[in-house]
């Protein structure tokens, strides 16, 4: 896992914020969007909340391994943010943002790539998993996810990009296929492959246990939504 960014725990928001958070819970994301271009800036953590997750795992899929997914999200976050205003609803808020997150992690990809061309002798850097709560507790809940997560990285990237989104993140075909600029049938033939690998390193159906995989949630997402407002601070959103 990448260095998480040197910031304390989210602070609890102030009371006006906090309710504002609180009342705009079943808001639309383009109400959300709207209100926070408008001047209500905290809001922008309740987009942050719905979709960390999501990002989460599609910079895994990308990248391949958990050792920059927080620094690329945060960047993704970040860059979100500055483009606000020139997001003109020709996708969903949720493809939209997608997009956003893989180009950063595909740039981080490629940034490696020229980094390992340069030193052929540097190593990956090792994957870290962070656990909340009681770690014997945790490693028996997590035990047939990270089977599935380790087959998962395995896959060639294509394919694992595929498989995360929809079997994972649970999209449907066509918003798979709109996140990764690719034709449906497309998105059908890698999943299909994707599968069939998954079901040999696994001797089993690796479906059911799929939506368990690569989470993204408490204690490391209050960092990374304290990292990131912390950054915006000043900021304003633009086209």
């Amino acid at each position: 896992m990448a260095m998480e960014p040197a910031v304390p725990a989210a602070p609890a928001p102030a009371p006006a914020a906090a309710g504002a958070l609180a009342r705009a819970v079943q808001a639309s994301d383009d109400e959300v969007v709207a209100r926070v271009l408008a001047g209500e800036r905290a809001l922008f953590e309740l987009l942050m909340r719905r979709y960390d997750e999501r990002l989460a795992r599609v910079v895994r899929a990308v990248l391949g391994d958990d050792a920059d997914v927080d620094d690329v999200l945060q960047e993704a976050w970040l860059a979100a943010y500055r483009h606000l205003a020139g997001f003109e609803r020709r996708a969903r808020f949720s493809t939209w943002l997608t997009r956003i997150a893989r180009n950063a992690a595909l740039d981080r990809r490629r940034r490696r790539a020229r980094l390992v061309a340069l030193d052929p002798t540097s190593e990956a850097r090792p994957l870290a998993r962070a656990h909340d709560g009681d770690p014997e507790q945790a490693r028996v809940a997590r035990e047939l996810a990270e089977r599935i997560e380790r087959a998962i990285d395995a896959l060639p990237a294509p394919y694992r990009e595929a498989y995360v989104l929809r079997q994972v993140q649970g999209l449907d075909t066509s918003e798979a296929a709109a996140c990764l600029s690719l034709p449906a049938a497309t998105v059908k033939t890698r999943l299909h492959r994707a599968r069939a690998l998954l079901r040999a390193a696994l001797d089993a159906d690796p479906d059911p246990i799929a939506p368990r995989a690569f989470p993204f949630a408490g204690a490391r997402c209050d960092r990374l939504v304290a990292a990131v407002l912390a950054r915006l601070e000043g900021m304003a959103p633009a086209g």
